[in-house]
């Protein structure tokens, strides 16, 4: 990119981005004077401290737009809002030297400027002295089990279970090193978590909201946060990114864990089985994305000189695997410690099976180009350190690489997963998969889900036994109905709203009136808001 390409791309970005808060300006203006909450309304609590900082990305326009249509549907929403409430956020975390401040200043005006004309209630960071001396000295073990006396409840509050996550996720690794720098950063986290608990507890009891509305619930702000509405009796509903374009996820559960409930009856008309094969044509060919990231670029087949590598054994086992650091993955370590430990245990069955070729295929945001999220524990320097790539029977697709992994499918005996979303796919193909990690669609008998490490090790012998492999019906019936809720039941669709931005990992507002976001006018919001006000499912008609 030359110079001057950059130089239009920022100046595009920055007239982009100033459109955008001129619009959320006025439509803020426009919520305010046209929401009018009675006396006896319901209060809505809304947190959402982690999805942004200073620009507006996708769950923060979820939240965003939750909250008008709430106001609108004339509910009493406040927003828990962050005023230097943290010594160190998500977010805010410099990667490089985690005792630089986070830019408190820059996200307090954006919060400003997207909660313009509502109500707030604020929180900032107060110290607490015994609790900072009491994790002084603690390793990073100590520190992930630590729990301290709670003014909340009798129960202690437990820290250490709720930042870990949050650890991990800022230092885009599984394995936290033991270390004086990483040891300020969990004691900040610690500390920080400590004063949201005692600030949203006065928030819940100043105003008795009858639910609360969190992003994610993963990170440690929202967790913290959920543990105290439990704890005082107060109904959560949480929201994630959806698997649609622009669509969203609201839940009672955990959003990570993706908890989705479908009628024993249920069966797919045949017009939802022809909406849900033009989705997976778009997606075998790699014309998807995600949170509005673009995975693939392009897709390629597979070349000659691996087609003839496949053909020197007898047969071929893909081996698909996750990002550490993820989420999803608290959900998924029930078999194993870490994803890790599972790659260890393959380790060995790829040593006993040389007539197999294992071909073990590194997440493609493990090496997100061009934002934040590069890995620190990745499968490629495992199979490094480990000289698996070394071996005669193993083939490493790397991360980068744009290697079409539904054609490693289709010549696959069966595939092994650890709780990626291939897994569901792979069953439509009609291929056995064992799962090494609890997946979302493993609530399902989607897919082989052993109860053991040892049952797992047993599963996979046994299928590289087989001559012939046949996937129980059950499984592909479960897997379509599974994968049409995902998409067009349980993710509702706000791309109405949302349009692309030139900065990548933000999105901005399209031009739509006050009107629009009156639940009678949007079938969406209507879910959202009788989800929130009515405990209804959310559910798309």
């Amino acid at each position: 990119m030359t110079a001057n390409q950059s130089t239009r791309i920022k100046i595009k970005s920055r007239y982009a981005s100033w459109q955008n808060r001129r619009h959320i300006a006025r439509l803020a203006g426009q919520v305010a004077e046209q929401a009018n909450a009675e006396p006896d309304a319901p209060t809505v609590g809304m947190f959402n401290a982690t999805a942004r900082l200073t620009g507006l990305s996708l769950n923060a326009a979820f939240a965003l737009l939750t909250g008008w249509a709430l106001r609108l549907a004339g509910a009493d929403v406040v927003h828990f809002v962050c005023q230097s409430g943290m010594s160190h956020c998500i977010l805010g975390t410099n990667r490089e030297n985690f005792k630089i401040a986070p830019p408190c200043e820059a996200c307090i005006h954006q919060s400003q400027r997207l909660y313009a004309g509502a109500q707030t209630y604020s929180f900032a960071y107060k110290v607490n002295v015994d609790l900072d001396t009491a994790v002084a000295q603690l390793n990073i073990s100590e520190l992930s089990e630590f729990t301290y006396p709670s003014p909340i409840s009798k129960e202690p509050l437990p820290l250490g279970k709720l930042v870990v996550p949050s650890i991990r996720w800022a230092l885009r690794r599984h394995t936290l090193p033991d270390d004086n720098s990483t040891h300020y950063l969990f004691r900040q986290y610690i500390l920080s978590a400590y004063n949201i608990a005692l600030s949203y507890d006065e928030f819940i009891t100043q105003l008795n909201p009858s639910v609360g509305v969190i992003f994610n619930g993963a990170m440690y702000p929202e967790a913290t946060a959920r543990w105290v509405s439990k704890q005082r009796g107060l109904r959560t509903v949480a929201h994630e990114v959806g698997f649609q374009h622009y669509s969203t996820y609201f839940t009672r559960g955990e959003p990570t864990a993706y908890p989705v409930e479908i009628p024993d009856e249920f069966e797919l008309s045949p017009e939802q089985n022809a909406q849900l094969d033009a989705y997976l044509e778009k997606r075998f060919q790699g014309n998807f994305s995600m949170a509005g990231i673009q995975f693939w670029p392009e897709m390629r087949g597979l070349d000659q000189a691996f087609l003839d590598k496949i053909a020197n054994f007898k047969q071929i086992v893909p081996i698909f695997t996750n990002v550490v650091y993820d989420t999803s993955q608290a959900h998924a370590n029930v078999l194993f410690p870490h994803m890790f430990a599972w790659l260890e245990t393959l380790l060995g069955i790829i040593h006993s099976h040389p007539e197999t070729l294992f071909v073990i295929r590194a997440h493609p945001d493990e090496m997100r180009i061009g934002t934040a999220k590069l890995s620190k524990e990745t499968v490629q320097a495992w199979v490094e350190e480990k000289e698996v790539h070394k071996l005669s029977n193993v083939e490493f697709v790397k991360p980068n690489e744009y290697l079409s992994s539904y054609e490693l499918i289709q010549k696959a005996k069966f595939v092994i997963v650890y709780n990626s979303s291939i897994g569901l796919e792979a069953t439509l193909f009609g291929k056995a998969v064992i799962c090494g990690g609890k997946a979302r669609y493993t609530q399902y008998p989607i897919v082989y889900f052993p109860d053991s490490v040892l049952a797992m090790v047993e599963k996979i012998s046994e299928l590289l036994s087989e001559e012939s492999i046949q996937v129980p019906d059950a499984f592909i019936r479960n897997a379509r109905r599974f994968l049409y809720y995902q998409l067009y039941r349980t993710s509702i669709p706000l791309d109405e709203y949302i349009q692309e931005m030139p900065r990548m990992g933000f999105v901005g507002l399209k031009s739509f009136s006050w009107q629009s976001l009156l639940a009678e006018n949007s079938t969406p919001l209507d879910v959202i808001t009788a989800g929130i006000l009515e405990d209804k499912p959310f559910l798309m008609p």
